[in-house]
């Protein structure tokens, strides 16, 4: 006889985030996609540039926030017109240092993390 799989539930993403990072010379394209995103979904919470690494991120970025309906839809846009940006995408569970790990997924290059900063 063998053990049943425990599964987590998806119902505990509570939100989403996805970090677009960029560079001083690819801050255009860093603009274009955040532009293309305010204007294809506006219910997406659009944070602050951060023009230096801040929290567990190790380049420039922002963040955009977005709850779990968006997801399908958004992640799509972003695979298809992130402009050779690097992207995280992870859910919200409230559990910071998996969601920043084992349940995130980059789009382009995937970069170092700070993770000592995020909460287990």
């Amino acid at each position: 006889m063998t053990d049943k799989p425990v599964f987590a539930d998806p119902a505990a993403i509570h939100d989403w985030h996805a970090h677009v990072y960029f560079e001083p010379d690819t801050r255009p394209q860093a603009a274009w996609v955040r532009e293309g995103i305010a204007a294809a979904f506006p219910r997406a919470v659009l944070g602050r540039w951060h023009e230096v690494p801040v929290g567990p991120h190790t380049r420039a970025m922002y963040q955009v926030a977005f709850p779990p309906s968006l997801m399908p839809g958004l992640l799509s846009w972003l695979m298809l017109n992130r402009r050779g940006l690097s992207v995280l995408v992870h859910p919200e569970t409230g559990h910071e240092l998996a969601d920043h790990t084992a349940h995130a997924a980059w789009l382009g290059e995937m970069l170092p993390l700070k993770t000592d900063v995020l909460k287990g």
